[in-house]
């Protein structure tokens, strides 16, 4: 266990990247709300239609990184839990969707075509959309691959972070940060821990 921390440690100073813009606040209103992503399904979405009656989970993603699809040895990855967190929302009324903001790599693994693949391989059930130029990105202050930003009704920032504590072994989670904050939100109730530390391979922006 500790040669595995000890490795996560190393990928994530590996993958530290500048900071581009603050992060969104708690109570902030999503940004680009009405701006057209396309989807790998070709359809067009925007937060607001994507929104369901309690709210809208937004999760910065990619095809590659460890923290999202996992390594085979070290690491289990967080997109396995992806489509459980969709029957979640679901349930919940709440809207969800992945964001693709890797604009360095649109060439390449993080292509749109990569991604209509990667979408059918991991049989992902929720849309899954590009974000050109990492604008999306850029306006919430997203940094890695898993970011989570989830809005309420009204599309304000009720938590923002991680998934939950363990990205190497779904089972051995012991704090569900998304899920407690997915269903306190749902029930109208404050949400006790609305921002916890994202965790995973640095968006690849463009530089300017």
């Amino acid at each position: 266990m500790k040669s595995i921390l000890l490795s996560l440690v190393a990928m994530v100073a590996l993958a530290a990247s500048p900071v581009f813009g603050q992060e969104l606040a708690i109570g902030e209103k999503a940004p680009m709300s009405t701006s057209p992503l396309l989807g790998v399904d070709g359809t067009s979405h925007t937060l607001l239609n994507l929104k369901e009656a309690n709210g809208l989970l937004v999760i910065f993603s990619c095809n590659t990184c460890p923290f999202v699809v996992g390594n085979g040895t070290k690491t289990e990855g967080w997109e396995g839990r992806y489509n459980g967190l969709a029957e979640l929302a679901e349930s919940l009324k709440i809207g969800m969707v992945l964001v693709n903001s890797n604009e360095a790599k649109r060439e390449g693994d993080d292509s749109f075509t990569e991604m209509k693949n990667h979408a059918r391989d991991a049989e992902y059930a929720m849309p899954y959309v590009v974000d050109e130029g990492s604008k999306l990105a850029n306006a919430c202050g997203a940094r890695t691959t898993p970011h989570v930003y989830l809005f309420d009704s009204n599309l304000e920032l009720a938590y923002r972070g991680s998934i939950d504590d363990n990205v190497n072994r779904s089972e051995e989670v012991t704090e569900r940060y998304l899920e407690m904050a997915m269903t306190r939100m749902a029930e109208g109730k404050k949400i006790k821990t609305a921002t916890t530390k994202a965790v995973g391979c640095s968006i690849k922006r463009v530089a300017n």
